[in-house]
């Protein structure tokens, strides 16, 4: 089987003004990246109107959340906003979906809502996808003419089963490793567990399914101080240097990383990387070594 090719997805995390969202997009589209996400959060702007303004914005450049709290919705609600964007944009969305996230607790309170139980928010997503894809293939308004790709995101077992049973991409996020490193080979076996939990999860689907990770820092030689906010999030017990052992931790010169890219490709079926815009320049460099 042929190899997948690289996809690259490049989270904005918010703007002052429409000409700043159109700006972001362009900048992205303009270093390589495929698609451009927005988070769903509270306090933050709404995620399917700057996807609209930043697909106007583009020629080529894919958008898409990263991800959708699938909690806070109710499929035949979210089936017509997904069928609505995909229209408004000549069909480059792509839906990216999650189960909700512990730390989301304070926005079901701000908003009322009892928070549910990780499984009761795993079982919830999985009703989601089953009703909204009836719903595709049913007479919807508005009409979804064609294929919307559907990326869920996350790290659990449990999640990535229904993941594996219903995603077209799936994003593995903190990889949790061991605390006592001493080796890359460490975040390496971590990766490699991941990937075949997926692959067994998957079963004949697997070769349809394009494997993500959810890449948490870029650290490229000559190109100033790595932000670690994000790998301290996942793995707050790991000091810095065990940190850059983590999978989604990518260090050294851009020819180095794009062949730990080459091999996560050859050894784990892992093509899709998402980034979040504080690593979006530093990506930027490696992308130019893979194309």
């Amino acid at each position: 089987m042929a190899s997948r090719t690289f996809r690259f997805s490049v989270g904005l995390g918010g703007a002052a003004s429409r000409d700043e969202w159109r700006k972001k997009a362009q900048q992205a589209e303009d270093l390589g990246f495929d698609v451009v996400t927005v988070p769903d959060h509270l306090g933050m702007i709404s995620p399917f109107p700057a996807l609209i303004t930043m697909a106007e914005a583009t020629n080529r450049v894919r958008v898409g959340t990263m991800v959708l709290d699938g909690a806070f919705y109710r499929s035949a609600w979210l089936a017509r906003d997904v069928a609505s964007v995909a229209q408004l944009t000549d069909g480059r969305f792509e839906l990216g979906l999650g189960a909700g996230p512990d730390f989301a607790k304070p926005e079901f309170e701000a908003l009322g809502l009892p928070f549910p139980s990780g499984r009761q928010r795993i079982e919830h997503l999985r009703d989601l996808l089953v009703e909204m894809k009836a719903l595709f293939a049913g007479d919807h308004q508005p009409p979804v003419h064609d294929h919307i790709p559907l990326l869920v995101a996350g790290g659990g077992d449990r999640l990535l089963r229904v993941a594996a049973e219903h995603a077209d991409t799936i994003s593995v996020a903190g990889i949790p490793v061991d605390a006592e490193i001493d080796s890359d080979e460490t975040g390496d076996a971590a990766l490699a567990r991941r990937a075949q939990f997926v692959r067994d999860a998957a079963g004949p689907r697997f070769p349809d399914i394009e494997l993500g990770l959810t890449v948490q820092a870029v650290e490229v030689k000559g190109h100033g101080e790595v932000d670690l906010t994000l790998p301290r999030m996942f793995q707050p017990h790991l000091t810095d240097p065990q940190l850059r052992h983590l999978p989604g931790f990518l260090h050294g010169s851009p020819r180095t990383i794009a062949d730990t890219l080459r091999h996560y490709r050859a050894e784990y079926s892992i093509t899709h990387f998402s980034v979040n815009e504080t690593q979006m320049t530093a990506l930027a460099k490696v992308i130019e070594e893979l194309r």
